[in-house]
């Protein structure tokens, strides 16, 4: 009977190895510009769960984003699947979208993750969003590019914006806007320092450790401190952005400005667009 038993699980495993190499077998060795497992139902099942797992946090679980931008629209806006494949595996520089190197995430991983996007995608792009992206470079000078970078302009005590039309849903810059997100990127964490003498100083941290802490003010300047020379080091829950509510940015105003942001997916600042 331990005979049998051991027999029975040999083929199993057998029979398993031949399918995995048969789902192996339809990934060519280089890499394909089409994805090989689109329409294949287990590659999709798999792909959903991988999805769930991996992407949704950022993506959404309808893909059509929370805090990472909607990727139900890509097909439908021209990119092609071995473009996606290499966001996929190489991430997006400057931006929250992280590489996916091998082995840890398979070839097979990425085609049945973009097979099931695929099943959700629209044939067609959604119709242009409200604003003018013009006029929200306008309002970007004169609000935003003290503390934030688009190409070679700016400030540095928020995050570079130079891709951010890549890495933030639409609807999540809004609520960054407007206050009513407390998202704080690695790097821009508001930190107070009080000093013996009750001196304040406050900035956004940009290292640490257990005995000191690496900090820009709001003046831009970086300075180290030690912790047993501080009063207090706080971390504070509230960014050092102030928040733009409708009797500073009207409704139609941040439509211009979210439209500028968008616009926004190189290392250069993008050409202003016409109404959108």
């Amino acid at each position: 009977m331990k005979w049998m038993s051991l027999a029975l699980v040999v083929l199993a495993l057998a029979a398993a190895d031949v399918l995995a190499q048969d789902v192996y077998l339809k990934i060519p060795a280089d890499r394909p510009t089409k994805n090989p497992l689109e329409g294949n139902a287990e590659a999709i099942t798999a792909g959903m769960g991988s999805y769930r797992v991996r992407c949704a946090d950022c993506h959404g679980m309808d893909a059509r984003g929370i805090r990472g931008p909607d990727i139900t629209q890509v097909w439908a806006k021209g990119r092609t699947d071995g473009a996606l494949f290499s966001t996929v595996r190489n991430g997006v520089p400057n931006t929250e979208m992280p590489a996916h190197p091998a082995p840890r995430t398979s070839d097979l991983d990425i085609w049945r993750i973009l097979a099931y996007l695929k099943t959700i995608a629209p044939a067609t792009a959604d119709g242009p969003a409200p604003g003018n992206a013009s006029a929200g470079e306008g309002l970007f000078a004169s609000n935003c590019v003290a503390c934030h970078r688009v190409g070679e302009r700016g400030g540095h005590l928020g995050p570079d914006l130079s891709r951010i039309g890549v890495a933030r849903a639409r609807a999540a810059m809004a609520r960054q806007i407007r206050g009513s997100m407390a998202d704080v990127r690695t790097g821009y964490q508001p930190v107070t320092l009080t000093t013996p003498n009750g001196q304040e100083i406050r900035g956004v941290k940009k290292n640490e450790d257990l005995f000191s802490v690496q900090v820009m003010d709001t003046r831009e300047r970086i300075q180290g401190y030690l912790r047993e020379d501080m009063k207090s080091v706080s971390d504070e829950k509230k960014s050092v952005m102030p928040v733009f509510g409708a009797d500073k940015l009207t409704d139609a105003q941040l439509d211009d400005l979210l439209a500028y942001l968008e616009s926004l997916k190189g290392t250069d600042a993008a050409p202003p667009a016409a109404n959108r």
